[in-house]
């Protein structure tokens, strides 16, 4: 096993890299401790599923899948039939970055894309796309999906939210919401879980576990009872019904009854303005969006990106080619600290090349 310090040391590329959190491991220890019913018949799972219901000020139905892909693809499959389509944006994760998932698990629903500017949709694409025919030969409008926070780290707002919701109303469209990130849009603005999903009008939320702690694991909820008919069916077919389901959802146990949820959104979003206030002042380098959430996107010439990769630094590029950055529940400050310091002397570097007679001056 390679344990290099280089192999262990903290990165930003993703909150996918971050390890599991306190709260979310010792539910996790405390579940392993002797014998529980299997598949989701158990008391951890019924005890997370209360734990959701208190968070959202609701009655609603809960299931707790593998990972996003499956969360986001199977609850689509549920709201359509495959002669109907989902509106997402064009940037959106179900459009990007699931391979076909959400196709697959409908047996074919087509997505249909809209033009979104920072990631988001708008009341007026919305009607766009879903007057744009009405023929029996185009597949049907069924559901209106959007991304919480957006693929580029913008936050929808509640009032946002809210226009969305009246106009799928307005088209007789259901509203789903991938909130892998869904803590940390709830940490940037302040308002309550309730607030964001179902008080706006989302009847379906993917609740991201993954990427704000936990090892494994997101939460479909279902906020009308009625689209959850048979999802449990849905879910053993599509081979997310964990035997040992506690493992799934006793880290879900430990998040909500302690807060983490959202005290580790809170600490993420912050490393993320501390990083990007402290970038403003970097030469040749920009913070080319409002940071809303823990995703920092910044614009520099492919030189500095390649000298701060030679560095041993790892971020992608594959949003407009900008570089992105992305803080999670245990970002350490010093580590953030030790980012800047390398990138602006990339950044430095760069200068000194483009400036000329200054390698002479400075020899």
């Amino acid at each position: 096993m390679n344990t290099d310090d280089e192999d262990l040391a903290q990165q930003f590329a993703s909150d996918n890299y971050a390890g599991i959190c306190p709260d979310a491991w010792t539910a996790m220890q405390t579940a392993n401790r002797g014998h529980a019913t299997a598949y989701g018949d158990d008391l951890w799972t019924a005890r997370a599923a209360d734990a959701f219901r208190e968070l959202f000020e609701t009655s609603c139905e809960l299931f707790f899948v593998f990972n996003g892909t499956a969360a986001n693809s199977l609850a689509l499959a549920a709201l359509c039939q495959s002669y109907h389509s989902v509106i997402c944006c064009d940037s959106s994760h179900v459009e990007t970055d699931e391979c076909g998932a959400p196709e697959f698990f409908s047996n074919g629903s087509k997505l249909l894309v809209a033009q979104g500017v920072d990631g988001k949709l708008t009341p007026d694409s919305i009607h766009e796309l879903a007057t744009k025919r009405k023929d029996i030969h185009y597949p049907k409008p069924r559901v209106v999906t959007i991304t919480e926070p957006t693929e580029t780290g913008r936050v929808y707002t509640v009032d946002e939210v809210q226009a969305i919701s009246a106009a799928c109303k307005a088209h007789g469209l259901s509203l789903h919401m991938d909130g892998s990130r869904f803590a940390n849009a709830c940490a940037s603005l302040g308002c309550s879980p309730a607030d964001l999903s179902w008080k706006s009008g989302v009847d379906v939320l993917c609740f991201g576990g993954t990427k704000n702690g936990m090892a494994v694991g997101e939460a479909v909820i279902f906020f009308d009872p009625q689209l959850a008919v048979d999802f449990d069916y849905r879910c053993k077919q599509a081979g997310q019904l964990a035997s040992k389901m506690r493992f799934l959802s006793a880290p879900w146990v430990g998040m909500l009854e302690s807060g983490a949820w959202l005290s580790n959104a809170v600490h993420a979003n912050r490393c993320a303005a501390y990083f990007a206030d402290r970038v403003a002042a970097i030469p040749n380098v920009t913070v080319v969006s409002p940071v809303d959430a823990n995703t920092v996107f910044l614009s520099a010439d492919d030189d500095v990106l390649e000298r701060l990769r030679a560095r041993g630094w790892k971020f992608y590029t594959f949003i407009g080619g900008a570089a992105r950055f992305m803080f999670a529940w245990d970002s350490d400050l010093k580590r953030v600290d030790a980012l800047l310091a390398d990138l602006e002397e990339c950044a430095s570097a760069e200068t000194t090349h483009s400036v000329p007679g200054a390698a002479d001056r400075q020899r």
